[in-house]
């Protein structure tokens, strides 16, 4: 009998510890979003330096040394959760301001952050959390992410050519059985090349090599609308296979 008394209280209280557990995490989240859109109000005038006046931004960042730097990470942090504004520009800006090393070393820092926190928070809360930022139509456009065997192939690959909805993609990848370890080491290696051409692109600006700038921005423009193709077609194939599965059944 003494044993079984913590099962009994355990099951009389299930219901009210699952409201509980609803409600905190509710309230967390909006915590978390409230947060989140503090920081990016603080920082939104940097952030549109970054896009509007690149050497206004670089006089900035160089004025303050190391924490012109965080800051700068901190603003590709906020660009990854809330997608505020493509990645791509946020990149160019990194490459004219810090030169072509420390631009991508800076980006590929702040995209690991942004994801991991994506990552954490939507293992913790699941749907709740990414139906907050995107929308039922897109997840459902992702799901064959999830039902995939080749899992860590697919989301290399989506994350090494450009034109794919990558921040989408890092929201749901939290709802699959993939560890925060295997998703960093993979999404990070694919994002290199990406990067690196837009942070070539941004430092041949800064020197005024507006030739090379040229070259490298129409071969990654001509990637991006390919590799934007490319994932239409595989994900609206998926969803065919899926109809049709579902009519056989």
């Amino acid at each position: 009998m003494f044993w079984e008394e913590p099962e009994i209280i355990n099951t009389e209280n299930q219901k009210e510890y699952e409201e509980k557990r609803k409600i905190t995490g509710i309230v967390s989240v909006s915590v978390l979003l409230l947060l989140f859109a503090a920081a990016t109000a603080l920082l939104w005038r940097p952030l549109i330096d970054t896009i509007s006046n690149p050497e206004q931004f670089r006089v900035w960042v160089n004025l303050h040394g190391v924490a012109g730097r965080f800051a700068f990470v901190g603003m590709m942090v906020l660009q990854i959760i809330f997608a505020v504004i493509p990645g791509e520009p946020m990149e160019v800006g990194a490459g004219y301001a810090f030169g072509t090393l420390e631009g991508t070393l800076l980006c590929l820092a702040g995209a690991a952050v942004g994801s991991s926190v994506i990552f954490l928070f939507t293992k913790l809360w699941g749907n709740r959390l990414v139906e907050a930022f995107i929308s039922r139509e897109k997840i459902h456009s992702l799901r064959f992410m999830k039902y995939s065997r080749n899992l860590n192939f697919i989301v290399f690959f989506a994350f090494l050519i450009p034109g794919t909805p990558k921040d989408l993609m890092t929201y749901f990848i939290g709802l699959t059985s993939m560890k925060l370890k295997t998703f960093l080491i993979l999404t990070s290696i694919a994002r290199i090349p990406s990067v690196i051409t837009s942070t070539i692109t941004g430092n041949a600006l800064g020197m005024q090599d507006y030739r090379i700038a040229a070259i490298i921005y129409s071969i990654t423009a001509a990637a991006s609308l390919i590799g934007a193709i490319a994932y239409r077609r595989i994900s609206k194939r998926y969803r065919q296979g899926k109809k049709e599965k579902s009519r056989s059944d």
